[in-house]
């Protein structure tokens, strides 16, 4: 039987019961083949748009005698679909911008889609902005720590309510008087992320403070008035950035 790392098992356990399924991006096709393994999805498209990893994937399928539940397939995003064939797709793996030109460049491909579960590597706010402009739910966040990289998994749905269900979940958090979470910080920072403000959480942005106070540095040196405007930015959003940490740290204990 087929084992996933816990960032994949994490994906795996988003997709719906019975899904028709596709994997881009899918490497060696191992979700697909761990969840028709255990009879977990009807069939499954595993897309790959480089050679090398295209045939790992075939040899997965085939040695795994899983040939007649999922189909490996060549091509660059979801150009690897037909209209209305799935209605669930994961991408994983990749910055949020990759997963964003994907999703965008195959709209037409969405169609029948109900679940998108995306893991991005780096730029998550990238996509749970376009979730957001394309009418998509955001439904679940989860966050992990693995082989000390930290990620997010993103759980979006299609629905009829997803314009007042999104208004609602980005409401402006209050976490005190004279601390509002705002719209924009929840895109950056996940809103059901924020609510939780797990350990995993807290220790991420701790992580990004430091690399901008790096680049706070940086700029330090720079006598360009740009160099001084973005400092300032950037010093600004650490300062907020600390205080909403802080504010969940006290709240945990």
């Amino acid at each position: 039987m087929i084992k996933l790392s816990n960032r994949l098992q994490q994906i795996a356990d988003l997709v719906p019961k019975g899904a028709k399924l596709a994997d881009i991006g899918s490497d060696h096709a191992l979700l697909p083949s761990y969840l028709a393994e255990r009879g977990m999805i009807a069939f499954a498209v595993a897309g790959e748009v480089n050679e090398g990893p295209f045939q790992a994937a075939v040899k997965q399928v085939r040695e795994a005698g899983l040939t007649g539940r999922i189909e490996v397939r060549l091509g660059d995003g979801l150009s690897v679909l037909k209209p209305e064939e799935v209605d669930c797709i994961t991408i994983a793996g990749m910055g949020g911008a990759l997963i964003v030109s994907i999703l965008t460049a195959g709209l037409d491909k969405l169609a029948g889609v109900r679940t998108l579960v995306l893991q991005p590597n780096v730029g998550e706010d990238t996509v749970r902005r376009w979730l957001l402009e394309h009418g998509w739910f955001l439904a679940k966040e989860h966050i992990l720590e693995e082989d000390g990289k930290i990620y997010e998994v993103l759980t979006a749905l299609r629905t009829s309510e997803a314009d007042r269900a999104n208004e609602e979940l980005y409401e402006p958090r209050v976490l005190r008087p004279d601390l509002v979470v705002d719209k924009e910080r929840l895109l950056q920072m996940g809103p059901y992320l924020l609510d939780q403000g797990s350990d995993v959480f807290i220790h991420k942005w701790m992580l990004e403070l430091e690399k901008l106070e790096r680049i706070c540095k940086q700029l330090s040196q720079s006598a360009a008035e740009a160099s001084r405007a973005k400092e300032d930015e950037l010093r600004r959003f650490i300062r907020e950035t600390e205080e909403v940490l802080s504010c969940l740290s006290k709240a945990k204990r």
